[in-house]
């Protein structure tokens, strides 16, 4: 909201976002990018073409996440390949008309990019107009970093105070936490649901009013549905009056390693989408267990998951509960009580153990948390540390071994690959709609 309580108009990226959500339909995005600006270029006409509602994605390379923009400097100088596009490297007028393979058909680009000191990125956004980017002082600093989360925070609040000036220009900046997400797998979801609310708030604390919040799907469709319910209530709590939706990100551990397995776990993505009440869905490819996927290749993804989510009904009224929202919300209330100031609330919260999260080595975490699998496939705490949090037994034994650890990593990819398998054995399909 601004000083006098109106709701914000948003800018592009959530605009297109919310005529969607108005018609009834997915958005589906992929997380594509490449060095070359020709390619990018094609690669963004190539999605905002797609049969399917889409928003493109511009994927930022791996040397410009870490800040070594000499690196990316040198490999375009040398024709080296890139895992992405390095958008500080390009001047702005490539970038813009890079950028264009997807605007001129109407459709908003979102860039992506994995830093914990994002501060250059954010000057390159502002300087090619881009509205929408994504991350988050903890969610892109503790998985992905050894930068300390207190340097985190004060970079990022910087960037969110720059990105908002946007709005001068008559632009309301979008920015998504990725707090949903963390590593990705065996994170029990209330952990999942309270971080991307408290990068929400932390947003919104430095001038942000155009959010999505993010949540990763896990290995139980039941549990996650619940727990993005948690998460539309907790957002509907916690952040009203501003723009806002929901964002679900495919299966982001192990892939399936068949074709037929990785498009039926897309398939159930797109689903859970649907029935969790999601606006945007993040895709996967078949190829994400073996390369970085081609422009086809991920045009062939959005197309199947935007099919599969057509077909399936509304979201459900209600989800059974089985204690995600008020641990979440625990959580939150937990951390909100250490500091009015949600940066460094977050900082004296993994400081003393109040958030930890689960096989994440970075320094500031405590890693003392733990999660399982339960026989019944949903993700629970085995050791809360000295989070907040209940330990549920009824599932079988709690502790993590390495062997356990293992299979519970591959436990997905497995599932989707043997039931591409049987379907493919009983009915004689050779690929599976999902």
């Amino acid at each position: 909201m601004n000083e006098a309580g109106a709701v914000v108009a948003p800018g592009p990226f959530a605009a297109a976002v919310a005529a969607a959500r108005a018609c009834g339909a997915l958005v589906v995005q992929p997380r594509m990018g490449f060095g070359d600006p020709a390619t990018m270029r094609a690669g963004l006409d190539a999605v905002a073409r797609a049969p399917a509602t889409t928003v493109a994605t511009l994927t930022l390379d791996s040397y410009t996440r870490l800040g070594d923009h000499e690196a990316a400097e040198r490999a375009l100088a040398e024709g080296a390949p890139l895992n992405g596009y390095p958008i500080v490297a390009h001047p702005p007028d490539v970038t813009r008309r890079v950028l264009d393979g997807a605007r001129r058909h109407g459709v908003p680009v979102q860039v992506r990019h994995g830093s914990a000191l994002p501060e250059d990125i954010f000057a390159a956004l502002l300087r090619t107009g881009v509205d929408a980017t994504e991350g988050g002082p903890v969610s892109y600093c503790l998985p992905y970093s050894r930068v300390p989360l207190r340097e985190a925070v004060r970079s990022w609040a910087r960037c969110c105070a720059r990105f908002a000036r946007m709005r001068d220009a008559g632009v309301e900046p979008h920015l998504e936490s990725f707090g949903g997400c963390l590593l990705g797998q065996l994170c029990p979801p209330s952990l999942l649901v309270a971080v991307t609310v408290l990068e929400g708030m932390f947003f919104r604390q430095h001038g942000l009013r155009s959010l999505s919040l993010s949540y990763a799907q896990q290995t139980c469709a039941e549990q996650d549905e619940e727990a993005l319910a948690a998460l539309h209530r907790l957002t509907g709590e916690l952040l009203p009056g501003l723009d806002t939706h929901v964002v679900l990100y495919t299966y982001m551990g192990v892939y399936p390693r068949t074709r037929p397995g990785a498009l039926r776990l897309l398939g159930a993505a797109a689903r859970l989408a649907v029935r969790g009440g999601a606006a945007r869905l993040i895709v996967k490819t078949p190829a994400e267990a073996h390369r970085i996927p081609t422009v086809e290749e991920n045009v062939a993804a959005l197309v199947h998951a935007a099919r599969v989510a057509a077909a399936e009904p509304p979201a459900r009224p209600s989800v059974a509960d089985t204690g995600i929202y008020a641990e979440a919300r625990t959580l939150v209330e937990a951390v909100l009580e250490l500091d009015p100031d949600v940066g460094l609330a977050l900082c004296r919260a993994f400081e003393r153990g109040v958030l930890d999260i689960p096989y994440c080595l970075h320094p500031d975490n405590a890693g003392q948390a733990r999660g399982y699998l339960t026989d019944r496939g949903r993700l629970v705490w085995a050791r809360p540390g000295r989070m907040p949090v209940r330990v549920d037994r009824r599932g079988g034994g709690g502790e993590m071994t390495s062997e356990r650890l293992l299979t519970a990593l591959s436990h997905v990819a497995a599932r989707y690959d043997e039931e591409a398998a049987s379907a493919v054995g009983r009915d004689g399909v050779r690929e599976l709609a999902g």
